[in-house]
């Protein structure tokens, strides 16, 4: 029993290196191999707009800002610090050197 056991484990060993090698099939020389890949791209959506309390404006932001007078349009006095600007139509209560929103309003 012992001798057909260690035959058989002899036998396994060598067949394992011959097994191996027959497997593995090298590129036909001359021949391009296709590799066919999916790519998924996430679109991501940026909105402008939607002025919230609190936000900071971005520098594209205060470049198409329009300050406004806000006798003109009815608007409380802005505190000292502050003052109103306009991008499409809302108004927005902004820090001058913060750009931090501190009060939004729809034109009327």
């Amino acid at each position: 029993m012992k001798k057909i056991f260690t035959v058989l484990l002899t036998a396994s060993a060598l067949a394992m290196p011959l097994a191996a090698t027959a497997q593995v099939k090298p590129a036909p020389i001359g021949k391009q191999v296709v590799v066919e890949k999916e790519v998924v791209r996430k679109k991501v959506v940026v909105r402008k707009g939607g002025w919230v309390k609190g936000r900071r404006l971005s520098a594209s932001d205060r470049r198409r800002a329009a300050e406004i007078d806000y006798r003109t349009f009815q608007l409380s006095t802005p505190p000292r610090g502050y003052h109103w600007v306009r991008i499409k139509n809302d108004f927005l209560l902004v820090g001058i050197t913060s750009g931090l929103i501190s009060k939004v309003q729809e034109a009327r």
